[in-house]
């Protein structure tokens, strides 16, 4: 059994110019892990942050209550960014060390960021339907590759936002002409992250570090705000590499290459492998 755990960094927002602090990119990020490495992943993600934040619970909290302290990656990043040498420290090393822990795990990345135009209307629902429907797509082809069935867990939103997101997917596993996603059981279970160390640590890729890459990568020269921060060039060079190898890559019968993270480029039209060179 493989576990699919979903997030994703930043929002519909429009972007109305370039100068407007309205975030610039809305990161969709999956990570793919066997079952059997679930409780291993969950047991080194409580001694990660009892090691790198090691204040940030109240004293006497047990080692499984570590769980509920969620370290956001929108926090870390900033720190990685903007704190003092310590604070900096203590960001790039969980960060090092999250991505260290998906490749002891044998994680696979996948995802769609999307670069926001200037001044572009931005269609939240049709994003996030299109968005994780590819990751459906991605996990199905990963699933019938490996011979096996797996589930999606998605860090839950409101309801009504939700409910048409999770309904694409039903259109397309109970349409008459056959279900194109046979190997993943059901439809996607929105849940919240505070006891899930997968959607933790999908979060932890999506803001502290896919988020930053995507910026340097995309807005940089062309986006004026607090959110492009000059520290997300050290990010990029830290980063970037181990998360191109940990990304599932396939190829179609045509020949064309699908999976990773997929980006549309609404600046500049760059293509997702600018943000590994």
């Amino acid at each position: 059994m493989k576990i699919c755990y979903v997030d994703e960094a930043g929002c519909t927002g429009k972007l109305p110019n370039a100068t407007s602090n309205i975030q610039p990119t809305l990161v969709f990020g999956a990570m793919i892990i066997d079952y059997g490495r679930l409780h291993y992943m969950t047991e080194r993600l409580l001694n990660l942050k009892q090691r790198f934040f090691p204040g940030s619970v109240p004293v006497g909290t047990s080692h499984m209550g570590w769980m509920l302290k969620e370290i956001k990656g929108a926090e870390v990043r900033k720190d990685a960014c903007e704190g003092n040498r310590n604070i900096r420290r203590a960001a790039n090393g969980f960060l090092a060390e999250t991505l260290k822990l998906c490749e002891t795990c044998d994680a696979k990345l996948t995802g769609r960021i999307w670069v926001k135009g200037i001044n572009t209307p931005m269609n939240g629902n049709s994003i996030y339907t299109f968005s994780l429907q590819s990751i459906y797509t991605d996990f199905q082809h990963y699933l019938t590759t490996e011979g096996d069935i797996g589930i999606v867990v998605v860090d839950s939103r409101l309801k009504h936002l939700n409910t048409p997101v999770a309904h694409s997917i039903f259109t397309q596993k109970f349409k008459g002409t056959g279900d194109s996603y046979d190997r993943i059981i059901e439809l996607p279970g929105f849940s919240h992250s505070d006891n899930h160390a997968g959607l933790q640590i999908i979060d932890m890729i999506c803001s502290g570090i896919m988020t930053p890459i995507a910026i340097q990568t995309y807005c940089v020269g062309h986006v004026h705000n607090i959110h492009v921060r000059p520290g997300y060039a050290d990010l990029k060079a830290a980063f970037a590499n181990q998360c191109r190898k940990l990304q599932y890559r396939y190829s179609e019968a045509s020949g064309r290459m699908r999976g990773g993270f997929v980006v549309s480029d609404g600046i500049n039209s760059q293509p997702g492998g600018a943000m590994f060179r």
